[in-house]
């Protein structure tokens, strides 16, 4: 073999003279011009040699942008994104075809030239020359690939990637200056590895693995040879040779191909020969870009772990970087999406929820005690057409969600794990009338509320004296606002805060009493972590992600971590457990209880019912399940979701079979251990229960007596300084 002419120690006269008979006619080659006369050739040579003279040294080569791939927490991809398509492989998995095949069709003498081919740009200028155009090029593989690093670096930008191509002497010139560096530095196998990694083959695939995989549905490693000869083929023009759109061009190129593989002997004729009799099988996988491709409605999730990456700055100090490395950084994120909890939920919204309904539903799970999202989805798809949204129903509004949704009295469980935090006795009793005036003045963190608001409960035959079991199992609105009356609403928005509990639209909790009835926005992955403390005996854990992520070489890079404090004691959390696991076995709640596994939980239903939500949890996992319209127009009187009509939307009714079957979904053959609870005495029972004097509590509605219904009176209730909260103006926002 000849020896490689890399241009490295010669003087700046043998530099001059090898680029005034090298750099001239190589741009003119790719212009198409014909030979100047010798007067302008020397101008030409003159400026061509202070150029080179004045480029830098060394080229610095960008990371090759590669898609990045995000798993559940069982390794199944979830969703691909990426600027470039692009998975780079060593050549130990390309297959020797396709390594052939690129030398053969595009640098036969690739290995026996430096990174200039004199002989071949002599070759092509006088071709061209005889043909008065363009008709054969002199560039070789090194001067390629250095092409394709000034491509990569200019990145999507359009003005940049122009300069990048332009058939300019100038930029022929540092092409050519920098090929001499890549053919010094790296060497030929390194160059045909970098080369089939960093060049485009048409259909959104850059590099010979995302090529293989985008075309015949398999690895670079696997290809044979008429696929080699195929792929190879395109690099010339992705467009003209587009074996998806152009299989008659594609298959005449790839006999070409084949024909030089033999003429140089990388195979015999009788197998080219063979290989063109044999028509293109293409198994094109389509391009899947971003998190709109995920499935089983992970798409939400998806867009939710971008959300997180782009907010840390251990992954960049500005937004710009790290999106560009979530876009081209080639990172492996594994995150704490479970499969089954995912598909669970998602097939529970299908069942219940349909995607054209007036209404939307979203649920999210979590486990308790490490804040895990196990699970995240709506019934609405992720896209841009109708019935479809971006905009992710489960999360606050900084995340990618809207400005939330009142959760009504599934807030209620918070202000009584205050009351009992504060030394409140479970069987404390309040007289409960059907409608009262909240007590005045109210104790604030500081201050105090005064007012003159007025509340009711959901059924007129909800009369006390209640004590807290009975009170929670019905939902009796006028009991805990007694009770946060008692022992003031700082408590209360100490425990919501402790418990992660918080406006959707980051703002902070209005200290007003009637946040009891749960009038001020939260989200659902708010509300299930809420919760998720309930069942790890009063610790709340921060929702977390992501597991893992490891960036394009395999290292790993740090992730964000949960954080877990006492919310308050486990007596605290015993209670409430015993509390909410009455909701579902004889309360408003019947509709959501599980089989075969204890469970606890609370029905809500917001203002003016603009959204209803059930929030509940096993030992395991946690889960909140809402139900309402987005935009907040359609109350959900004489509506029908899912096939079902209603005269009114309950939180018991849609939400809670919504939560039954996601979870019971979720937790398939998984353990069901027991709730801790407490024994708490019901003074109800030691007395009459009748209705005599007007005292007694009467009779509910079958399967929906004590739900929480609007929380106001017909004439509405508002907050100072809010008028609308709770009057019907902006409840579900």
């Amino acid at each position: 073999m000849p020896k490689k002419r890399d241009g490295g120690g010669l003087s700046k006269t043998q530099q001059a003279a090898k680029f005034l008979g090298v750099s001239v006619l190589a741009g003119a080659v790719l212009a198409g011009l014909a030979l100047p006369a010798a007067g302008a050739l020397g101008l030409t040579a003159k400026g061509s040699v202070e150029g080179f003279d004045d480029i830098p040294a060394n080229l610095k080569t960008p990371p090759l942008s590669q898609r990045t791939r995000i798993l559940d927490a069982k390794g199944g991809e979830i969703a691909k994104v990426y600027s470039r398509d692009r998975t780079v492989v060593g050549l130990k998995d390309m297959s020797p075809y396709i390594r052939q095949a690129i030398v053969a069709i595009e640098d036969a003498r690739f290995y026996e030239h430096g990174a200039i081919d004199l002989k071949g740009i002599l070759r092509a200028v006088n071709k061209n020359a005889q043909s008065g155009g363009v008709s054969e090029g002199a560039s070789t593989l090194t001067q390629q690939y250095v092409k394709n690093v000034f491509v990569e670096e200019a990145g999507d930008n359009a003005d940049k990637v122009a300069q990048a191509t332009q058939q300019t002497l100038g930029r022929k010139v540092k092409e050519l200056k920098y090929a001499i560096q890549v053919e010094k530095e790296l060497g030929k196998r390194k160059i045909l590895q970098n080369y089939l990694n960093i060049t485009f083959f048409g259909q959104q695939a850059y590099g010979v693995e995302a090529a293989a995989q985008r075309y015949f549905s398999k690895h670079a490693k696997d290809l044979n040879l008429e696929e080699s000869a195929l792929l190879a083929g395109i690099v010339q023009s992705p467009t003209r040779y587009d074996p998806v759109n152009a299989p008659q061009e594609a298959t005449r190129r790839r006999n070409t191909v084949l024909q030089r593989m033999a003429d140089l002997k990388d195979v015999s004729q009788a197998q080219a020969d063979a290989a063109a009799k044999k028509p293109i099988k293409l198994a094109v996988s389509r391009p899947k870009n971003g998190c709109i491709t995920a499935a089983d409605g992970a798409g939400f999730f998806c867009d939710y772990i971008r959300k997180v990456f782009l907010n840390d700055k251990n992954y960049g100090k500005s937004r710009k970087v790290r999106l560009q490395r979530w876009n081209e950084g080639g990172m492996t994120i594994r995150t704490t999406l479970d499969p089954q909890s995912q598909k669970s939920i998602q097939a529970s919204l299908r069942d219940h929820v349909y995607e054209d309904d007036p209404v939307a539903g979203a649920a999210t799970i979590v486990e308790p005690g490490t804040g895990k999202i196990l699970g995240m989805g709506q019934s609405r798809p992720y896209g841009f057409r109708e019935n479809q949204t971006v905009i992710n129903l489960s999360v606050d509004h900084d995340m990618g969600g809207g400005a939330g949704y009142q959760p009504g009295s599934t807030f209620k469980p918070v202000i009584a794990a205050a009351a009992l935090e504060q030394g409140t006795n479970p069987e404390q009793e309040y007289p409960s009338p059907y409608r009262m005036p909240y007590p005045s003045p109210v104790q604030t963190c500081d201050g105090e509320w005064q007012g003159t608001d007025m509340t009711q409960n959901e059924n007129k035959e909800e009369v006390g004296p209640y004590a807290m079991k009975e009170a929670t199992a019905k939902s009796v609105n006028t009991y805990f606002v007694q009770l946060i009356s008692d022992i003031g609403i700082c408590p209360a928005v100490k425990m919501a805060q402790k418990m992660g509990i918080e406006r959707a639209d980051g703002k902070p909790l209005q200290q007003v009493p009637s946040m009891t009835l749960g009038v001020q926005e939260m989200s659902p992955l708010t509300m299930a972590a809420g919760y998720a403390a309930f069942a790890n005996g009063g610790e709340y854990c921060s929702p977390v992600a992501i597991e893992s992520i490891t960036d394009a070489r395999g290292r790993a890079l740090k992730v964000p971590q949960t954080s877990c404090r006492s919310a308050m004691s486990k007596r605290t959390a015993d209670t409430i457990n015993t509390l909410l696991k009455g909701v579902v076995e004889d309360g408003t709640g019947k509709e959501a209880g599980l089989q075969g596994r204890d469970s606890a939980g609370k029905t809500g239903t917001s203002d003016s019912r603009y959204a209803a939500w059930f929030v509940g949890y096993t030992p395991n996992a946690a889960g909140a399940v809402w139900v309402g319209d987005p935009l907040h127009k359609r109350k959900m009187y004489d509506i029908s979701i899912g096939g079902v009509p209603h005269d009114k939307v309950y939180g018991a009714d849609t939400p809670g079979p919504i939560w039954r079957d996601a979870m019971a979904g979720a937790l398939a053959d998984r353990p069901a251990p027991d709730l801790p609870t407490v024994p708490i005495d019901d003074p109800a029972k030691d007395r009459d229960h009748g209705d005599e004097g007007g005292k007694g509590r009467g009779k509910h509605k079958p399967g929906r007596g004590g739900h929480d219904g609007d929380n106001k009176p017909g004439g509405g209730w508002g907050i100072p300084g809010f008028p609308d909260i709770l009057g019907g103006g902006n409840g579900g926002w």
